[in-house]
């Protein structure tokens, strides 16, 4: 339902208002312009050719047939592509290593490193062209003993190395002991598949170069970091990219960093000296883009008669690659949730011949919360206590690992009104007691966490003297809002109509941004956008004073000091700047990381049919309840939240990414085998958000990209429990595990 607004005047606040997008009307009329869309005359088109073996090294290839295409203008492999260099390690006090998703240099080494990895870039001048002569290469390999079955891999995981940014685990007493001694206890494995990125638009990238200048059109969540690696692997100062991504057809976080077809694209544009576009398909999205690995989690809880917890042990084995990936920290929602007095997290990585994993939707938490939720949910059971009144008996004071204070945490309050709203005093609590004629019905609940943080951006705001206001930042639209949102936050920040502002965003020519990646970008955009428009307001004051325009309008005062605008910046993009930036940004990273534990929660109310006969899963009705902070926007809030709620869906009925256990390649590399939810998946989904301020965040707002999915899975598996008596611990709920 879309609600008509009355015109927001100056006096009116627009913050925590549903304002209709400003992007809105450009992408449903279709005049949205997306990376594979911008226009450059001479263009040509590019495909990559994938290996076909999991690990190796390349003994021939034959592009005589590929290059005889009609209208093919070159075949690029490691015998003849232009020079490229290698990617930086990542580096926790840099950035912007974050953005190789791989070690790799593509097309300048004969190794390979996973099955799918580009051997071969075809460049022609149709698309059609490219496509045929790609699949007329031939390559001769050596293969090597390849590791890329991971339950056969398992048992050769090691202990995961911490650093600033990820820690790998926690100790707190003695766990294994209280776990021993602890009157109810359960002990549980659980695994969860490979899952693969569907994004409504693959990636995709055109690229030109004008002399030693490279202007890049792509898809990405993080502008800043690929205008940096560019410049890196291309050897050309980073003021001689321009990375353009006004439009991002859904991000999730497989367009956070950088992968093969964006760097190729820009390669193949060097070698044929012409603008060159590439336009992943599906399967070269799953070739080629990481996405989130196997895991298995033992999750092992101990608690006293009063249900009281004693003792909580969670220890995971995820995969990596040879050749880089980022480690997901799974035991994340374990720090943070209960109050325990003993504590054992440990997480251990696998190295894998397969491509290196990526964030992928709240990379952490969505699986970490499925292990940590359901355990919570059986000990409940096996306690014999309701699972709300378990939690809440359980709810900590203070941080459990360190004994942090808490920002705010108003998660009681959110699983009160959510049982209230939902009717959870309508359940009745023995397993399989509910039914509706052939359907068994169940009930389930679990917490939502994501933790918040803050990163850095640059703004400039600029007040004209008609009124009119311009904010610039290289921030990200990936499909959330944020312009809108911005514009809000500026509206009442400096007492003007919503109407008046302007946001520019999405080019890596304005001030630089953070990426739009762990629920940080709004929080971080706002917070130099506060402090830009508080600088501007005290020099329009030094002026009204000046000029005696006290009391009168911004407009006025810039016309009696005969300005037509007044611009202020906050951060700096040049060398000494962005180090400043940098300094600050540690600076305040580490002296909250000291004191706050911030994050933003939620209560998922989930109520599931089964069919009795054929196993087949329905959820009925969903309702979230959500406490992060101040709402900026209603409207583009709750649609996050159902997107992520949905998203949570998916990957507990459907989604599995089939790795072949024998060579490692991916089986079901499309949307016509990868089982995303549809319509027909998807119940009416309540959303409600708490709406309390963080004191210690700007606005204090803490950010719900990716709160939403987290929790959604076990509530699911808590509900099919209810229905059914059957505790499935592995995912996806497919209908084969209740028969």
């Amino acid at each position: 339902m879309t609600e008509t607004l009355p015109r927001a005047g100056a006096g009116d606040p627009v913050v925590g208002r549903p304002i209709d997008r400003v992007d809105g009307p450009a992408k449903t009329t279709g005049a949205a312009v997306y990376s594979a869309e911008v226009a450059y005359p001479d263009l040509a088109y590019a495909t990559l050719v994938p290996a076909t073996i999991s690990r190796g090294r390349i003994t021939s290839i034959d592009t005589a047939a590929a290059t005889a295409v009609r209208g093919v203008i070159t075949v690029l492999t490691h015998e003849n592509a232009p020079e490229l260099k290698p990617p930086q390690p990542f580096n926790p006090f840099n950035f912007a290593t974050f953005a190789a998703g791989t070690q790799v240099n593509y097309l300048k080494t004969d190794e390979i490193f996973w099955d799918g990895q580009p051997v071969a870039l075809v460049v022609a001048e149709t698309l059609e062209a490219a496509h045929e002569a790609a699949a007329l290469v031939r390559v001769a390999y050596e293969e090597r003993p390849s590791a890329v079955d991971f339950a056969a891999e398992e048992g050769n995981a090691q202990p995961q190395k911490a650093n600033m940014v990820l820690p790998s685990g926690a100790k707190k007493g003695d766990a294994e002991a209280a776990f021993a001694a602890s009157p109810v206890k359960v002990d549980l494995r659980f695994t969860t598949p490979p899952h693969n990125h569907n994004a409504i638009e693959p990636h995709a990238t055109t690229a030109v170069w004008d002399g030693n200048r490279l202007t890049v059109h792509d898809s990405t969540q993080s502008i800043d970091w690929l205008r940096t690696h560019l410049a890196l692997r291309f050897d050309v100062q980073p003021a001689n990219v321009r990375v353009v991504s006004t439009y991002v057809g859904g991000g999730f976080g497989g367009k956070s960093v950088v992968w093969a077809g964006t760097i190729l694209t820009a390669l193949a544009a060097r070698a044929i000296d012409r603008p060159v576009r590439m336009m992943l398909t599906r399967e070269a999205v799953y070739h080629t883009v990481g996405a989130r690995g196997a895991a298995t989690q033992r999750v092992a809880l101990g608690a006293g008669e009063d249900g009281r917890l004693t003792s909580l042990i969670h220890t995971t084995v995820a995969r990596t690659s040879r050749v880089g990936g980022l480690p997901e920290t799974l035991t994340s929602p374990s720090r943070h949730l209960y109050a325990t007095p003993t504590m054992l997290l440990q997480q251990h990585l696998v190295e894998m011949d397969l491509i290196p994993p990526s964030p992928m939707r709240t990379p952490s938490e969505g699986i970490g919360s499925f292990a940590l939720e359901s355990a919570i949910d059986e000990l409940a059971y096996q306690v014999g206590m309701d699972p709300i009144r378990f939690r809440m008996l359980n709810e900590p004071a203070t941080n459990p690992v360190d004994g942090k204070a808490f920002s705010r945490r108003w998660l009681p309050e959110a699983y009160a009104l959510g049982a209230e709203q939902f009717g959870w005093s309508e359940r009745t609590p023995e397993p399989g007691s509910m039914r509706d004629g052939r359907w068994l019905v169940g009930m389930g609940v679990a917490t939502a966490f994501h933790p918040a943080q803050q990163m850095a951006a640059n703004v400039t705001v600029r007040l004209s003297v008609d009124g009119s206001v311009v904010v610039r930042c290289a921030f990200q639209e990936i499909g959330v809002g944020a312009a809108t949102v911005q514009a809000q936050i500026a509206a009442d920040a400096l007492g003007v109509p919503f109407e008046n502002v302007r946001v520019e965003y999405g080019d890596s020519d304005l001030p630089s941004s953070a990426a739009a990646i762990g629920s940080v970008q709004t929080a971080t955009v706002a917070n130099s956008l506060l402090e830009g428009c508080e600088k501007l307001k005290k020099r329009l004051r030094s002026l009204a004073r000046r000029h005696g325009t006290t009391g009168q309008s911004h407009g006025e005062t810039l016309a009696r000091a005969g300005l037509p605008s007044l611009e202020v910046a906050i951060g700096s993009d040049t060398r000494v700047g962005k180090v400043t930036g940098q300094v600050k940004f540690f600076t305040r990273f580490l002296r909250e990381q000291r004191r706050w534990m911030k994050a933003a929660y939620g209560a998922h109310f989930c109520e599931v049919r089964i069919d009795q006969d054929t196993g087949e899963v329905r959820v009925a009705r969903w309702t979230g309840v959500f406490d992060f902070g101040r709402v900026i926007n209603t409207k583009t809030a709750t649609s996050q939240l159902r997107g992520g709620i949905i998203a949570g869906i998916g990957m507990a009925l459907g989604e599995e990414t089939l790795v072949d256990p024998r060579n490692g390649r991916i089986m079901n590399p499309s949307l016509a085998e990868y089982h995303l939810p549809v319509q027909a998946d998807i119940p009416q989904i309540e959303v409600m958000c708490l709406d309390e301020p963080d004191p210690t965040m700007p606005l204090g707002l803490t950010g719900i990209g990716e709160v939403g999915p987290t929790g959604v899975a076990a509530a699911i598996a808590n509900a099919v429990h209810h229905a059914t008596g059957k505790r499935i611990r592995d995912l996806p709920l497919t209908l084969d595990k209740l028969l």
